[in-house]
């Protein structure tokens, strides 16, 4: 399983529409690719106004889908054309192997609260 994570910087002065993100662009994306899971971020802190980060069974998955008409082939229903109402920024894309999730062992509620090492 690979995660592919679109990223949205900061920049002075530049805007972010999260509505438009949430409702329009990313279902464009979800829909034309059908990626395992996908996941929105909105930033609180830190260097992102924004992430979206599609899960796909495979390199090989994700890179098919780089080639569907929905990634840039048509100006008014591409994914390419959508970007420019959301935001003011250049997106920057990282593509990783997804290896799983990490729990704390048997933690308690107060062992939860601050970490596996207290």
């Amino acid at each position: 399983m690979i995660r592919v994570s679109v990223l949205y910087p900061k920049s002075e002065g530049a805007t972010f529409d999260h509505e438009y993100y949430r409702t329009k662009h990313v279902p464009m994306a979800v829909n034309g690719w059908k990626p395992a899971r996908t996941e929105i971020d909105k930033g609180v802190d830190g260097p992102f106004e924004a992430a979206v980060h599609f899960f796909f069974e495979s390199a090989e998955r994700f890179q098919q889908c780089m080639g569907l008409p929905v990634t840039g082939g048509f100006p008014k229903s591409s994914l390419r054309s959508s970007t420019a109402p959301q935001c003011e920024c250049e997106p920057q894309m990282s593509t990783r192997s997804f290896v799983g999730t990490a729990a704390w062992p048997s933690a308690s509620p107060s062992t939860a609260a601050k970490g596996p090492h207290g």
